[in-house]
């Protein structure tokens, strides 16, 4: 892609070029999420309302925290699970967005945005 007028040194990871307007940074959703199971490579405990794992959007990875349905507990290894998201950064997203659940350097989880809240 060819930019005129932009320095290189403007220009980082997980940066969206799009039509003004037509996408925003978010930082908090509700997302559909799969935990992989250890056999899938993924954990092998359950984590619980709070788990702070890396979200990879696209090209770029942020810290964000997890909150559990009410009345659930834990998430185990297999598990389906609406959830709520809240990123430390914002990053440009839509309804639709899928993204994947890192932990350590290792994919963990995979999840789609299913709603847009803040």
């Amino acid at each position: 892609l060819l930019l005129r007028g932009i320095a290189k040194e403007d220009v980082e990871r997980g940066m969206v070029l799009a039509k003004t307007g037509s996408i925003k940074p978010h930082t908090l959703f509700s997302a559909e999420v799969y935990v992989l199971t250890k056999e899938e490579g993924g954990r092998h405990t359950p984590f619980f309302k709070g788990y702070r794992p890396q979200f990879y959007f696209r090209t770029t990875d942020v810290t964000g925290s997890v909150e559990l349905p009410e009345g659930m507990e834990m998430v185990m290894p297999g598990d389906n699970v609406q959830m709520q998201i809240e990123l430390i950064t914002p990053i440009a997203m839509d309804e639709g967005l899928r993204f994947a659940i890192r932990e350590g350097g290792r994919t963990v989880g995979a999840g789609v945005v299913t709603k847009i809240i803040k």
